[in-house]
């Protein structure tokens, strides 16, 4: 049965009657008329550490909330491989307040949703709904961020762990080419590194996880100190910042544990490996090490990522697709993190085509862009792409509290865009070429095939005729 006191709230939520937000003339809280976008917010800190961010919007009766915490698969111990999107699940698996499934329900029933994502460095759940719903969002976060890990139990965690491991399976294991997905890491990072494993962990160690292990995992990483929560939308900041205190602000000011240490990775040659999966075309994937998240270089890759494979004129698709029908598509991203990155490149090859000469054909592209850089008009209209992007991304309360919430996690500043908005500015031919020289090594890389599994042969046919 729902606790009365929640039942009374999500009744008055439903109805609007919960806390209306005082009238006040609208304010510009999404500034683009000048050449810097900007997002208004109050931060402020809980004497245990929490770090709060209000971004107030009242064009659309709607709000958001988002926990960022500072703990992803690179925190894991050896052995704990997948702890970190394990608890993403196991964060909705409720408490004694909040029954199983009733996280879901109850917020659903208000209007509103929410979701979660896990990445190699970061943990983030947010929740979006209507401006009357927020008092409830914030009340169904405080008691999981307060509850989940004393209430969990060996049951919680078995449903859990099915589905995680089925997870693996239907993204990864089962899917076109998932399996590279998996095994990339491990080819570009020592063993014991902490971006060795797949953020969604080997099934030995998911199978090995107790309720324990979750509990001290939770105790470690979701504490105040280690997390940056952002409400973004129509509400009235007095009000929130009043029930913030009240809801959060018992939680015990414990700091998070020292990081596993990442040293910088390198290769000193070429790494190459050859799976067979169940696909029918063969795919090449070609990895460098790269510069980390914010740091020189960073953005010069994204930039070069899109001159590389956006858009029929782009470098890769108009050799490898357009001039000659080597490849049925390519595909390049610089996959940023804070510790350390990689540029990747994956071409999928015709049918009959030779992967050497798609190889040879790939490195070639890179060698000329090496050696001879890019065009001042490519990288402008990759620039110009970017910026775009990145401003039609904020159109929502729920992407800039998420915008807000990765800058103060990664930067601690929640007005870093103007800094992050400059790196992309500042790209040039020359300073893109700069990095390709540094990154795009032939002498140390990765270089995976993935060829289609042979087929069994057909039985052969019973000797004789049909009578």
């Amino acid at each position: 049965m729902r606790p009365r006191s929640v039942a009374i709230l999500a009744c008055l939520a439903a109805l609007g009657l919960a806390r209306p937000a005082a009238a006040e003339p609208a304010v510009p809280t999404l500034s683009v008329a000048s050449d810097d976008p900007t997002l208004a917010f109050e931060k402020y800190t809980l004497d245990n550490g929490l770090t709060v961010v209000l971004h107030v919007d009242r064009t659309a009766p709607v709000v958001a909330v988002n926990t960022m915490f500072d703990v992803g698969s690179r925190h894991e111990s050896p052995g704990r491989t997948g702890f970190a999107h394990l608890f993403e699940h196991l964060m909705f698996m409720g408490t004694t307040r909040v029954p199983t499934g009733a996280f879901d329900a109850w917020m659903e029933e208000a209007g509103g949703s929410n979701n979660a994502w896990t990445s190699d460095d970061r943990t983030d759940y947010f929740d979006v709904g209507p401006s009357h719903a927020l008092p409830l969002l914030l009340w169904l976060e405080a008691d999981r961020f307060a509850s989940v890990g004393a209430d969990m139990t060996e049951e919680k965690l078995e449903a859990q762990r099915k589905v995680v491991r089925n997870e693996r399976r239907q993204t990864s294991e089962n899917e076109p080419y998932g399996k590279a997905d998996l095994r990339l890491p491990e080819l570009l990072y020592p063993k014991g590194h902490p971006y060795h494993h797949p953020v969604i962990g080997s099934h030995e160690d998911l199978e090995a996880a107790k309720a324990e292990d979750v509990r001290r995992f939770f105790s470690d990483w979701y504490v105040p100190k280690n997390a940056v929560m952002v409400i973004a939308g129509d509400f009235d900041p007095a009000t929130v910042k009043a029930d913030v205190k009240r809801l959060f602000g018992g939680l015990p000011a414990t700091a998070p544990p020292a990081a596993p240490p990442a040293p910088p990775a390198r290769l000193t040659s070429v790494v190459r490996e050859t799976m067979e999966d169940d696909v029918e075309l063969a795919k090449l994937v070609f990895a460098w090490h790269s510069p980390a998240l914010y740091a020189p270089g960073d953005a010069d890759l994204d930039i070069l990522a899109s001159v590389l494979d956006r858009g029929k004129s782009s470098r890769l698709y108009k050799a490898l697709v357009f001039d000659k029908p080597l490849a049925q598509s390519v595909s390049a991203m610089q996959g940023s993190r804070e510790k350390g990155s990689h540029f990747q490149i994956e071409v999928i090859a015709q049918r009959g085509v030779s992967l050497d000469e798609l190889e040879k054909k790939t490195l070639a592209v890179l060698r000329e862009v090496v050696e001879k850089g890019v065009r001042d008009d490519e990288v402008m209209r990759a620039r110009n792409e970017y910026e775009t992007s990145f401003v039609r991304r904020l159109e929502s309360v729920q992407a800039r509290a998420s915008q807000l919430a990765s800058y103060q996690s990664h930067r601690g500043d929640p007005a870093y865009m103007k800094e992050d908005l400059t790196r992309y500015r500042n790209v040039s031919a020359q300073s893109a070429q700069k990095v390709a020289r540094e990154v795009f090594d032939p002498n140390a890389m990765v270089v995976m095939r993935i060829v289609p599994r042979p087929q069994p042969a057909a039985p052969a046919a019973p000797a004789g005729g049909a009578r």
